[in-house]
């Protein structure tokens, strides 16, 4: 074994809190679970799958495994979703830990001498998982105490399937930025994007759902709260340095959650508005036009209908706070001027060609990849 390889076995160990030293049969029948049931689970957390007499398994996988059971038995867990909360925790967990991990090697890239001594490497390791450990177990309790209060009180209506608004936000352009900048520039501007959206979806009592790279989808269950988080959003991307202008697509109405994510009509819609909306503009449908038409704070322009994928004349309203002015002339020329020079492209601005709803579009979900930018 290879002076490297020995450290690595030395992180492994430390991070798994011990060795490998359990195959699968043997993890399943210490955890009193079915070898299917067992497989299924480790390949649902994100884990390639382990030949039968490979000793891959740990301790603590026999506890997690043990403890998942014990919540199935119990009532907690139905057996038929289980597999699909293992999926939702491994996929969230892989990407947290990659983040971990390349915030890490910063550390070592700037301090080479950590690198360069096993021991100290080691202590770092061992220092920092039970700091990350309590933090990431603070910030979940924090989430978790948030959505009891508003949820588990709630008798009288649907936890899966309620009324909110959707939204997207996207940076204009971004395709030609990335043909124009080098990997730590956009780097920058996805993070700066990233923050500008986390604080101001949580300013006003939002939450993220996920973030596309240059896109945010966000929930609110208040329309005006869902208006101010587009609108702030439009208007300090214009302030941000180094940030592209935004346009954002609201809709409300029943949302189907399901595992943190969204899905259903209102989750197409607002993705649809967003895709025809104008730099620096945010698009509502019908039913969040209608929440908003008596609120002095706002003021709605309805637009001509647009053939989108899946929806034929798509009916929308262009929001503004009131009192905002219309764009002056120098503006409106500024924005022409962009468009010849290449700075917004084409087909941010083109309405899909009309479509009749397909079968994609009949299923309770936001279905596949947007198209490119």
């Amino acid at each position: 074994m290879t002076d490297e390889e020995a450290l690595q076995q030395h992180i492994e160990r430390t991070l798994l809190g011990g060795g490998r030293k359990y195959t699968r049969a043997e993890v399943a029948e210490l955890a009193g679970v079915p070898p299917e049931r067992s497989s299924a689970l480790w390949r649902a957390l994100g884990f390639a799958t382990q030949d039968d007499d490979v000793a891959v398994f740990t301790d603590g996988d026999v506890r997690a495994l043990r403890t998942t059971s014990e919540l199935i038995r119990g009532g907690i867990v139905d057996p038929s979703i289980a597999t699909a909360t293992a999926r939702m925790i491994g996929q969230h967990m892989s990407r947290l830990a990659e983040s971990q991990v390349h915030m890490l090697r910063d550390v070592l890239a700037a301090n080479p001498e950590i690198g360069a001594d096993e021991r100290q490497l080691i202590r770092l390791v061992e220092h920092l998982t039970p700091e990350l450990e309590a933090l990431q177990d603070y910030v979940w309790r924090r989430h978790l105490a948030a959505h009891s209060v508003r949820m588990l009180v709630t008798s009288d209506e649907d936890l899966e399937e309620r009324r909110q608004v959707v939204g997207f936000a996207d940076m204009v352009g971004f395709t030609t930025l990335t043909r124009r900048s080098s990997e730590a520039e956009l780097v920058a501007v996805v993070d700066r994007f990233e923050a500008l959206a986390a604080d101001i979806v949580a300013e006003n009592h939002g939450r993220i759902v996920k973030m596309l790279g240059d896109e945010v989808l966000f929930v609110a269950d208040s329309p005006a709260d869902a208006a101010e988080i587009a609108l702030s959003l439009l208007d300090r991307a214009e302030k941000e340095d180094g940030v592209p202008s935004l346009r954002a697509g609201l809709a409300y109405g029943r949302v189907l959650s399901r595992f943190g994510d969204v899905y259903g009509s209102v989750v197409n819609i607002a993705s649809r508005l967003t895709s025809v909306a104008r730099p620096s503009t945010v698009l509502v449908d019908l039913e969040m036009a209608e929440a908003l038409k008596e609120d002095a704070a706002y003021v709605l322009r309805s637009r001509r209908p647009v053939s989108v994928r899946g929806y034929t004349r798509l009916r929308s309203s262009a929001l503004r706070r009131a009192g905002d002015e219309s764009p002056s002339l120098a503006e409106s020329a500024q924005r022409i001027a962009a468009e010849v020079l290449g700075l917004v492209e084409e087909e941010d601005e083109a309405p899909h060609v009309p479509l009749e709803p397909d079968d994609e579009e009949t299923t309770p979900r936001r279905i596949g990849r947007r198209r490119r930018r």
